[in-house]
């Protein structure tokens, strides 16, 4: 059961990619009208978006949307993910009323390379706003007084000694605000800063539009959608948390009795973190302003991998920034290198087999508590 539990975790972009197209042929076992799509990135051509499309045969009621590797490297859980929910809720469906959208990493150039940004050093999840006006260099001010500590502009010096400059600059910061201001500062997102951390781009994405259209697309066709979103990196080690977007009315503790699921949150600051530009909070954005009536669920499975504890969330930062430092400064030998890639490749993909299993089992908890509870299964 393990051996089988850890296979779904890919080693590599092309690996996962390939099994994703491969699934295309059980798929269309329960939908005939399954169709693949490909969207080759500019500059990239041996990289795309790929998602196969399965409409409803007979009456057009209801949509699951899947979507995985928003920030890339964190495709490689969502592909694990995904490959267990083909395997074993699809047949559960009723193709008659219920059709796919199911989504290989939104951003394919970030997964291959195990980067969180697109080729353009894009959030893309900080890049889902509603026009190119809404990409503000004015926005999030505070930002611009972290740059110095987040984004440094020289090479990565031994592991020991950036690690000892960072804590200093951080604690001298921490005598300005609080850890609490500096953590929503630096997750809100910015605008200004391209090679910074968590810079939301100054225009509208390309990965970005072919997602916009394909939800655009699903509104139109169905009366209810369900979107599931797969993410890594924050919150409990093991417990995945359902991150509801902050347009969603109903109060996580209502969630939490609905899915017989034990941890929702929403995306703001009591229960989590607010998000400029948030590809969950757009797909809301879109209904209310465009698809009034339409009923919908969104939300982000987030899989801890640190935890939460202060010294946790300081290891957080400090894989982002010794990662966005090297990847534009490089570093002074091979053995910091190594480190840097090997704590960032942990913060969104852990190697641990008991970490795969737990993130494996609150994924099959929460489909059973969603799908179920959205009646996505036959005859619920």
């Amino acid at each position: 059961m393990l051996t089988e539990i850890l296979a779904l975790f890919p080693n590599s972009y092309e690996q996962s990619r390939i099994r994703f197209l491969q699934s295309f042929d059980l798929i269309k076992m329960y939908w005939s009208n399954a169709r693949r799509y490909r969207y080759p990135l500019s500059n990239f051509d041996e990289l795309s978006i790929d998602w196969i499309q399965a409409d409803a045969i007979e009456r057009t009621e209801k949509v699951l949307i899947f979507t995985t590797g928003e920030h890339g490297i964190e495709g490689y859980v969502g592909s694990a993910m995904l490959q267990r929910f083909i395997e074993i809720y699809l047949s559960r469906f009723n193709p008659v009323d219920t059709g796919l959208l199911l989504v290989h990493s939104i951003n394919p150039w970030g997964m291959q390379t195990k980067r969180r940004t697109n080729p353009n050093n894009v959030d893309l999840n900080r890049n889902f706003v509603a026009d190119e006006n809404s990409l503000d260099p004015s926005f999030n001010p505070s930002y611009t007084e972290l740059d110095k500590i987040l984004n440094l502009k020289e090479p990565v010096q031994s592991y020991g000694t950036a690690n000892v400059k960072f804590l200093i600059d951080l604690a001298g910061h921490l005598k300005i605000e609080s850890w609490e201001q500096l953590r929503a500062t630096w997750l809100l997102g910015q605008y200004r800063h391209p090679q910074g951390i968590h810079f939301g781009g100054n225009c509208i994405q390309e990965e970005t539009q072919v997602l916009k259209g394909l939800y655009r697309q699903a509104f139109k066709g169905y009366r209810q959608i369900l979107h599931l979103d797969m993410h890594t990196g924050y919150g409990p080690r093991y417990q995945m948390s359902l991150v509801n977007s902050v347009h969603e009315d109903c109060p996580s503790d209502e969630w939490m009795r609905k899915f017989d699921y034990p941890l929702v949150v929403a995306a703001n600051p009591e229960e989590f973190y607010t998000i400029s530009g948030d590809m969950i909070d757009y797909v809301y954005a879109l209904r209310d302003r465009n698809f009034s009536g339409k009923r919908l669920y969104a939300t982000s499975f987030e899989f801890g991998t640190f935890g939460e504890k202060i010294i946790d969330r300081l290891r957080t930062l400090r894989a982002l920034v010794f990662e966005n430092q090297m990847y534009w400064n490089g570093s002074v030998s091979a053995r910091t290198r190594a480190r840097i890639k090997g704590e960032f490749e942990e913060l969104f993909y852990p190697s641990e087999a008991k970490w795969r299993a737990k993130a494996i089992a609150d994924a099959d908890q929460a489909f059973e508590g969603i799908l179920r509870a959205e009646g996505f299964f036959y005859g619920t």
